[in-house]
């Protein structure tokens, strides 16, 4: 018995180092994963390192590696961990997936290909890889191929509209017309509200110069896609051809509200305000034109006769001049130029210019002249001058830049919708917003500072700026030293709160949730403590919701859902022992507002946004957060009040919401 004691200790010492090894190695893995969640990709990929140098043998951190790398857009570098995984395990699908991803970027269809059949070995109805796949044959003219993966994508999903849009796609790109409106007319069959497939319809009408049934496609486009800049560009055309000016210029003015860098919107804008008389404001038009394109002719040319109009003959003959110099044979930007000329007597010049026109018209006589286009629209890339009339056409025969499916985008920035708060208030050693007047003061905070426990000033922000080499750096000797000044005073409070602080910045909640539990332990009345750990748990709690749905790729079971509760609940708890010792921490009432909108519990919300305020009645960043509490709550009225004051106190994204919900606040809200 004591013989078999002593070999069951040499086997514990013997495996002790790997076991240790192990723990290890998981806990980086978790630190990595965390940085990747809050997009410090550096960081993460310096954890991913120290796990593959200890156990090169594991697939899982050359695969996050990879991702890491892929949001760098180091396609290259991810394409290579991405192999290295696949080596060491051929049978996990998110490998292909991504590998994939990188080829597409790396313009490798082939390979890519490649890539997305293995995928589908694994997972055969793999949305993502299937539509990924088409798009690269596609890309290679293989659009048989492209057709055939596409009827695949029917079989297992018949009721997707989209799909059958995606097919006319393919047909269109073989200049196959009949058999493209066919898969469109599938398409709204089965679903009669899929904007796509109207507007393809659309296109297809307007082809055949059937404008009236053109425009009544693009209306219920429009419909169901009211906020695409294109289509009212698209409409705004097919009224042209219907010489309805007053439907087309409107349709112009959206397309350019909701896109204020729209080229086609400015221009033709420009030519219809012109038509009218309008010439001021189609001035405004060109000169839009012209910053973006200075060398474009045609606006130029354009500009100079509404110069013209309005009394500016010296703007209208430098224009003119710089049109000529690069068309010597226009004509009739010669007899433009003698007309103004003479305006200004200048009939030397003029007469110049008349004669070069008269010596022009004599020579074409007995030459072939071309007949004049009857055409009332050239396309984007057309510059013949002698077209500076005509309004510009969208050439829908162009290859549309393919949008590739993505779950990786989904996992990892899912934080990122139309109605997003602002994230938490929270403690930290930089901030990405550097405007002075967004610093939350803290009195504690300033105390604490003035003691040069940590590693520099700590600030409070909403927004923390990404870690670079040299700070993580920093903060990993920062541990170090305090690691050897805690050996010397065990029971210094601030200490543990600075060490946790460090251990927060590289994302290792453990220990940082480890060291502040021990200081709150030490000094009970340390109110940061409270809420540094309240931050901690909150910070984690999303990393870990986060990567719970995305592994279900579904909601959350409900003991799953009350597992997170329960983190946040104890989060809340921290905040309320924080304002108990400090009752005016307006800050902690923010947080626990972005804790219940996460919960969903909308009124409570609002209840702690208002306390906030009370507290701080510049915090504009709760009162953008208390507008859309109320927007999803259903009081829109109240929501976009809350929005214009946090837009008057800077935070100017708020007047993007507040022109959207004020419009349409339904179908918004119905999005989200």
């Amino acid at each position: 018995m004591r013989h078999i004691r002593k070999v069951c200790i040499l086997l514990c010492l013997f495996f002790a180092p790997f076991l240790n090894a192990q723990i290890n190695t998981e806990r980086v893995m978790l630190m990595g994963r965390n940085a990747l969640y809050y997009e410090d990709y550096v960081l993460s990929i310096q954890r991913f390192n120290m796990v593959i140098s200890a156990k090169p043998y594991l697939a899982e951190p050359y695969f996050y590696r990879g991702l890491a790398k892929f949001y760098l857009e180091d396609y290259s570098g991810a394409e290579e961990d991405c192999t290295s995984a696949i080596e060491r395990n051929p049978f996990l699908p998110d490998n292909y997936r991504l590998r994939g991803l990188c080829r597409v970027n790396l313009k490798k269809y082939d390979e890519a290909i490649a890539d997305y059949r293995k995928l589908l070995d694994i997972e055969p109805k793999d949305e993502g890889g299937l539509h990924n796949m088409v798009l690269c044959h596609l890309r290679l003219k293989e659009y048989d191929e492209a057709i055939k993966g596409i009827d695949q994508m029917i079989r297992f999903w018949p009721k997707n509209s989209q799909l059958y849009a995606f097919k006319a796609q393919a047909y269109f790109a073989q200049k196959d017309t009949v058999a493209a409106v066919a898969c469109v007319d599938k398409a709204l069959e089965v679903n009669p509200y899929d904007g796509k497939a109207w507007n393809m319809r659309a296109m297809v009408l307007a082809s055949k110069s059937e404008y009236k049934e053109a425009e009544e496609a693009l209306n219920k486009t429009i419909l169901q896609e009211p906020k695409i800049p294109d289509h009212y560009v698209n409409r705004a055309l097919v009224r042209y051809y219907q010489r309805n000016l007053r439907g087309a210029m409107n349709d112009y003015d959206i397309a350019i509200e909701l896109d204020s860098s729209n080229y086609v919107g400015h221009f033709n804008r420009g030519l219809l305000r012109a038509q009218v008389g309008d010439d001021n404001r189609a001035i405004e038009d060109f000169n839009f034109v012209l910053k973006r394109e200075p060398d474009n002719m045609i606006a130029l040319f354009n500009r100079a006769m509404m110069l013209d109009n309005t009394g500016d003959y010296k703007g209208a003959i430098r224009d003119i001049d710089s049109v000529i110099a690069e068309y010597p044979d226009f004509l009739t930007g010669y007899q433009f130029r003698a007309e103004v000329r003479r305006k200004i007597g200048d009939r030397n010049g003029a007469e110049r210019d008349e004669f070069k026109v008269m010596k022009a018209q004599m020579e074409r006589r007995y030459g072939n002249q071309k007949p004049a286009d009857s055409k009332r629209t050239r396309k984007k890339n057309e510059r013949n001058i002698e077209d500076y009339d005509k309004l510009i056409e969208e050439d829908n025969t162009e290859e549309e830049a393919p949008i590739y499916a993505s779950e990786y985008r989904g996992k990892v920035q899912n934080r990122k919708t139309e109605l997003e708060p602002e994230p938490l208030m929270v403690l930290s050693y930089y901030s990405a917003n550097k405007e002075l007047r967004r610093r939350m003061y803290d009195s504690d905070l300033e105390r604490l500072n003035r003691l040069n426990v940590f590693l520099q000033d700590l600030l409070l922000t909403t927004h923390e700026e990404v870690l670079t080499e040299a700070r993580v750096a920093r903060h990993f000797a920062s541990i170090k030293d305090l690691t050897d000044r805690i050996e010397r005073q065990p029971s210094n409070a601030l200490l543990f709160l600075a060490r946790s602080m460090d251990y927060y910045m590289v994302q290792d909640f453990e220990k940082a949730l480890s060291d502040i539990n021990n200081s709150i332990e030490m000094d009970s009345t340390l109110a940061l403590a409270y809420y540094v750990r309240s931050q901690i748990i909150v910070k984690n709690h999303e990393v870990r919701s986060a990567e719970n749905k995305a592994a279900t790729e579904h909601q959350l079971s409900k003991w799953e859902q009350e597992g997170l509760q329960l983190s946040l609940q104890k989060a809340l708890n921290d905040c309320d022992k924080a304002l108990k010792l400090r009752p005016d921490m307006s800050g902690c009432y923010y947080n626990k507002g972005n804790i219940y909108l996460m919960l969903r519990m909308w009124d409570v919300a609002i209840k702690e946004y208002t306390n906030a305020i009370e507290h701080n009645v510049d915090f504009a960043e709760a009162y953008y957060n208390r507008g859309i509490a109320h927007i999803l709550s259903g009081d829109y009225t109240i929501g976009v009040a809350d929005l214009s004051v946090a837009g008057e106190k800077g935070l100017y994204k708020a007047y993007n919401l507040i022109k959207r919900y004020s419009k349409n606040p339904n179908r918004e809200a119905s999005e989200n």
